[in-house]
């Protein structure tokens, strides 16, 4: 392969994202430090609520290894054909793709890093999104190949981190921060998800995991706090049964919560202004990576 210099390679790849995604205005990442914090659980209630709001959404289940969008949206009907390309399927007003509609359910995907990149790659190039408002990708928890390939594929107007209150998730919450920051994408904020726990006899209101972390981290790393969704047997009955509490239970209190969030980050690019960011090139992330300890 020939070399090419820095300028060169970012000017070509800044085009490539131009050119992978043309009609989708804004791409936003949402993603967790860990695993187990309801991430996408919370990535299928906001692009919902969204949708309900009037906007053209789509919904990215990049975490390949665990995909549980289709579940999660009940969608059963995969994706189909059309001129060589991809239809997405759609749940609930909004468009998907998902690994879990090409794998069978009981089948591990047992995948390196460059087979993640060409699926993700795939999930951009050969899926016909159309014009979208916002494209929600759901990322496996943690900082590996998805996240890094997504940064280099696509101009991401930023990322929503969701966490639960105790300190061992915001711990990892900081590390995924940083990936983040690193490579140039705004941070949109802090959800704190299994926020508290309100008894459905007596009322009573419980921090089954603590209290006020998420916020706490939000204001140590500069970043605006979103909101909190509390836990509740309903969020799982609908996670389960392919409908997200936005839709079963949508005068709920914690329907209300998630349309919160979704109407700040609709404030934040509204979805009539188009044009997104592109972020820095992934090789700065990697020279930081390389560079030792102390090295300016």
């Amino acid at each position: 392969m020939g070399e090419m210099n820095e300028g060169q390679g970012g000017q070509e790849r800044s085009q490539g994202k131009q050119d992978l995604i043309p009609n989708v205005k804004h791409v936003i990442a949402v993603s967790s430090g860990k695993g187990g914090v309801g991430k996408s659980t919370v990535a299928t209630n906001l692009a919902v609520a969204l949708g309900l709001s009037g906007a053209k959404v789509g919904l990215m289940d990049a975490d390949v290894y665990g995909p549980n969008i289709p579940m999660m949206m009940g969608v059963t009907k995969p994706p189909e054909q059309q001129d060589g390309k991809i239809k997405p399927a759609e749940g609930h007003g909004v468009k998907l793709i998902s690994m879990g509609f090409f794998v069978p359910e009981e089948t591990a995907v047992v995948w390196r890093g460059p087979m993640i990149h060409t699926a993700i790659q795939q999930f951009f190039r050969d899926v016909i999104w159309g014009e979208l408002d916002y494209l929600l990708i759901d990322l496996p928890p943690g900082t590996g190949d998805a996240q890094l390939t997504i940064s280099q594929l696509v101009p991401l107007c930023g990322a929503i981190t969701v966490t639960t209150p105790q300190e061992v998730a915001l711990h990892d919450v900081r590390k995924g921060l940083m990936m983040f920051q690193k490579v140039n994408v705004p941070l949109l904020g802090i959800i704190e998800n299994m926020s508290y726990f309100v008894c459905g006899h007596c009322g009573e209101r419980t921090e089954i995991f603590s209290y006020g972390g998420g916020e706490r981290a939000a204001e140590k790393l500069g970043i605006p706090f979103l909101g909190r969704i509390p836990i509740d047997p309903a969020i799982r009955t609908g996670g389960d049964a392919g409908t997200p509490i936005v839709v079963s239970h949508p005068e709920s209190p914690q329907a209300a919560a998630f349309r919160e969030i979704a109407a700040k980050i609709a404030a934040r690019f509204p979805a009539g202004d188009g044009g997104s960011q592109p972020g820095s090139p992934i090789e700065s992330l990697l020279k930081k990576l390389k560079r030792p300890i102390g090295a300016s």
